[in-house]
């Protein structure tokens, strides 16, 4: 297969987009993969990383009031489309995926104005503009979520999942939590705000360490965000908490390892977070970032929610002890996890790259056959 894949901006367009790109590989070892981003994102500094093919485009996205740089995003728009028209015509792909973000939207406009296959892996359970745009001339839309289905032209939405689900799911290792001198015997609990960070997840969660500090029944691993690391770090050695069971970090480079090993997640409710944990079976507090596109982490964490796979507070609710108490319930009854576990294991698509693999080649196939007749 010879496939062009766009997606940019976040990881959680990113990841998606690599997690397809392995399956692929795996199933067509001799597969031709180029992989257009922006300028812009994050993906210059992740996909060079891995090896693919790599050309980039100058978008940037619109302002949400009047404002004059919107005439600048449409002429880089248009600017981008023409460019992607060249690039898809030197490289020849037999489709071109798109899982979402600014440049996604040129590229597989481009492809769509000649007439190449395009599928949209939609990650959200609220839409994006871009894909919702691109969809009436694609030819299959691969969603994450039943919810996001009515947003879409219901002949073309296939429930797949999100690809980075699977490779969570498959990863191997041998890492234990005695790297971090935690025992592997006690109930876990990973608290992490994204990347950034969470500053006011990161303030409750210092306003508890004392009281989690004090008992030896659970342990936690607290990652705060690079930019919060040192101010955090600070205020925990003024209240002189105990670490031996209260890791504190800056970040995780190997979150694959760690979520296996843990019992309880704390954190944002990103489509990508969402998928690794039920892919994997894992309980979790959700706390939606509030200052999202169209509130979709809320909608996000409440199809958790109401299936019993996690407890949501909205960050406007949020309070130390609240947080402290849920997460302390939690650890403590082991039924509550395991049944959370479950929960979350049947919202799971541990097969996700792999479905969309499939919907890639049905959809080769099926213009095959639209030109032969």
């Amino acid at each position: 297969m010879r496939i062009i894949v766009s997606g940019g901006g976040t990881g959680g367009h990113i990841y998606p987009a690599l997690a397809l790109v392995e399956s692929l590989l795996k199933h067509e070892p001799d597969s031709k993969v180029l992989y257009i981003g922006s300028f812009r994102g994050l993906e210059g500094s992740i996909v060079p990383k891995t090896g693919l093919d790599f050309k980039q485009l100058h978008v940037q996205g619109f302002s949400r009031s009047l404002s004059l740089t919107n005439f600048k995003t449409v002429d880089l728009f248009i600017k981008a489309v023409k460019k992607s028209k060249h690039i898809i015509h030197d490289f020849k792909p037999d489709i071109v995926l798109g899982t979402g973000g600014y440049v996604s939207g040129a590229v597989l406009y481009a492809a769509q104005r000649l007439r190449i296959p395009t599928v949209i892996n939609e990650q959200n359970s609220i839409a994006g503009v871009t894909n919702k745009f691109l969809s009436r001339g694609a030819d299959r839309i691969a969603i994450s979520f039943p919810h996001a289905a009515n947003q879409f032209p219901k002949d073309k939405v296939v429930l797949t999942g999100n690809p980075r689900g699977q490779q969570v799911f498959e990863k191997k290792g041998d890492f234990s939590l005695t790297e971090f001198d935690l025992d592997p015997k006690l109930p876990t609990v990973l608290i992490f705000g994204g990347s950034g960070g969470a500053l006011k997840l990161n303030s409750a969660v210092v306003n508890f360490a004392n009281r989690f500090s004090e008992q030896k029944k659970f342990q936690a691993i607290f990652v705060t965000g690079r930019k919060y690391f040192d101010s955090v770090s600070n205020q925990l050695a003024d209240l002189k908490i105990n670490s031996s069971n209260f890791v504190v970090l800056p970040y995780l480079d190997n979150m694959d390892d760690v979520l296996p090993k843990i019992d309880l997640l704390i954190s944002r409710s990103g489509a990508t977070t969402l998928a690794e944990i039920t892919a994997l079976g894992i309980p979790s507090i959700l706390i939606p970032s509030p200052n999202v596109t169209a509130n979709h982490q809320e909608k996000n964490a409440r199809q958790l929610e109401e299936r019993g796979a996690a407890e949501v507070i909205l960050e406007s609710d949020l309070s130390s002890a609240m947080l402290y108490h849920d997460l302390s319930e939690l650890l403590s009854h082991k039924s509550k996890l395991e049944s959370m576990a479950q929960a979350a294991k049947k919202l799971g698509h541990p097969d996700a790259a792999d479905k969309l693999y499939k919907l890639l080649v049905q959809v080769i196939n099926e213009r095959k056959q639209e030109t032969t007749k």
